[in-house]
């Protein structure tokens, strides 16, 4: 049987391992960060969030930065981007250069984002103006990532409504895009089709990617309902890596090859080489010295049958 005529003919995958995937692991030396960003360059991904400007002290993982992208060799295919919390980070990012982009952050509401960044979210909103600021200096555009967005682990759902008007607040401070973080994996598909739907009627211009947590296992059908509402740009991380060190129970990003894998078995495109990004989910596990959540790194693409398996 068909599946719905809404569902997209291509999607957009941004990696986010290097930085979400890799900041609530021991730190890697300034070397391996370099190489896993290089690998995953060479898989076809068109856009990749390549390291943070946060402080190392609140975050040591993502220390050096500036060295890491230093070291970088980079793809002209693809478009890196560069966490940042405030001025500061910002002007470090532009400093370094290369970027195709910066990505500011808050909550939508005040518990998740005072754990995180010890501010209010109206606090937070004055942040991403002066990384707009810094940014259009630098002739660089800026999205904007909306934490929490399908239920807050401080301070519990979270209406539609609520990430709407910060949705407004970013976007009248400057921003040019928006991304919804499901950052404890609190979305189901009618959260989803909730808080996309109310996005998609008030601000049907703006693009909005996705961000899903897999840590109650909806991640996938998560990416179905927002397809089904027409979102089609999707952050993932190889390996399944990653998770806020400030909320609890925010492990498990959206496998990267298990989203590759599922799109394209759906005939969706996604112009990502699935075999090279197995091979670098495989560098990860050397990197991080434990096994993967994701399922396709263990089981393998389905096309691949299950020879020498019984079940």
């Amino acid at each position: 049987m068909a599946g719905p005529v809404t569902l997209p003919r291509r999607v957009t995958i941004r990696e986010v391992g290097p930085r979400d995937g890799l900041q609530s692991e021991a730190p890697l030396a300034v070397e391996e960060r370099a190489r896993l960003i290089e690998a995953l360059s060479a898989t076809g991904l068109p856009k990749i969030e390549a390291v943070s400007f946060v402080s190392p002290k609140a975050v040591p993982a993502m220390a050096g930065a500036a060295d890491v992208w230093a070291r970088v060799s980079r793809s002209p295919d693809v478009a890196y981007s560069a966490l940042v919390p405030n001025r500061r980070g910002a002007e470090e990012a532009v400093a370094g250069g290369g970027f195709a982009a910066l990505q500011a952050f808050l909550g939508a509401s005040d518990g998740y984002n005072r754990k995180n960044v010890g501010k209010s979210v109206e606090e937070s909103i004055s942040d991403v103006g002066d990384v707009v600021h810094v940014a259009r200096g630098a002739d660089l555009t800026v999205e904007v990532s909306i934490s929490a967005s399908f239920g807050d682990p401080y301070d519990g759902d979270v209406p539609a409504e609520r990430v709407l008007e910060v949705a407004e607040r970013v976007l009248a401070a400057g921003a040019e895009a928006v991304s919804l973080g499901d950052t404890t994996g609190m979305g189901t598909p009618s959260r989803v089709w909730d808080v996309v739907g109310l996005l998609r009627q008030r601000l049907p211009h703006v693009p909005l990617n996705m961000h899903f947590h897999d840590t109650r296992g909806t991640a996938m059908a998560n990416v179905l309902a927002a397809m089904e509402v027409g979102v089609t740009e999707f952050d993932a991380s190889v390996g399944g890596l990653g998770g806020s060190p400030f909320a609890p129970g925010a492990n498990g990003n959206l496998a990267t090859e298990d989203l590759v894998h599922m799109l394209g078995d759906m005939g969706i495109e996604t112009g990502v080489d699935l075999d090279k990004l197995l091979e670098v989910a495989g560098l990860v596990e050397s990197l991080v010295g434990h096994g993967l959540s994701s399922q396709v790194s263990k089981a393998g693409p389905r096309w691949r049958g299950a020879a020498g398996r019984s079940d």
